[in-house]
């Protein structure tokens, strides 16, 4: 007689995670931090093409490491439903928890209810009018949720990067200090300290009347940084707003 073969819930639920914290520690790393005028996000990421940060809303914006194509589809999934809730309703009624929400069940049942989980971690971010009112959600694989403050990392060396900045953060960063402390804090470890042509960065600028976000070109980071310039920004690339679709 043939035994049938059988796993228990507890192994499965072990296994899936275990894969997916893997394929997420394979990432580059992404800091989300609060600065005195807003919230900054910069990601190691050299490519000019494939965003790892981008507009969600008038107010929101989202960050993410892992596989780039589910990334991808949750992010323009957050789009259409910041789209329609702000179309049906009004645009004051889609906010950063609500999207948080939305995402945090899809992950949920992805993890629960199919045999690969997503291998992503996003963070969601919503700039207040003040810096207490500013809100930061991070998501990890399995849906769970943490509404963090002052500072995110994600990513392989999310350990390190949060040590450093645990030691230097402090509310009210001018701007090209925050950036600097988050590209410190990407060196934090074995990881060499990216140059501005290997960064992505973006700002949710609390005192933009409605869409806050903004991409900072390769010249304006190197500006930030004391680097020598870079010359023109690749085309794509503009220190203006995003597209929020």
């Amino acid at each position: 007689m043939t035994v049938p073969f059988y796993v228990s819930p507890e192994q499965i639920i072990k296994d899936k995670a275990d894969y997916a914290r893997k394929g997420i520690a394979r990432g580059r790393s992404v800091v989300v931090l609060q600065y005195a005028d807003g919230i900054l996000f910069v990601a190691e990421n050299p490519s000019r093409a494939l965003h790892k940060i981008s507009e969600i809303y008038d107010r929101i914006a989202f960050a993410a490491v892992g596989k780039y194509n589910e990334f991808e589809n949750l992010r323009v999934a957050g789009v259409r439903l910041a789209d329609l809730r702000g179309y049906s309703y009004d645009r004051r009624d889609v906010t950063g928890r609500s999207l948080a929400n939305a995402y945090a069940q899809t992950l949920g049942a992805i993890f629960t209810e199919t045999t690969k989980p997503y291998e992503v971690e996003i963070v969601v971010a919503e700039v207040g009018r003040a810096t207490d009112d500013d809100q930061l959600y991070r998501l990890t694989f399995d849906g769970s949720v943490a509404d963090e403050r002052g500072f995110v990392a994600m990513g392989g060396q999310a350990e390190e990067i949060s040590a450093v900045l645990s030691d230097q953060w402090r509310p009210g960063l001018e701007l090209g200090v925050a950036l600097g402390l988050a590209v410190r804090a990407l060196g934090a470890g074995d990881a060499a300290q990216p140059e501005a042509g290997q960064l992505e960065v973006g700002v949710l600028e609390r005192s933009r009347p409605r869409r806050s976000f903004r991409r900072l070109g390769v010249d304006r980071l190197a500006e930030l940084l004391g680097e020598p310039a870079a010359g023109p920004a690749p085309a794509g690339v503009p220190e203006s707003p995003d597209s929020g679709s």
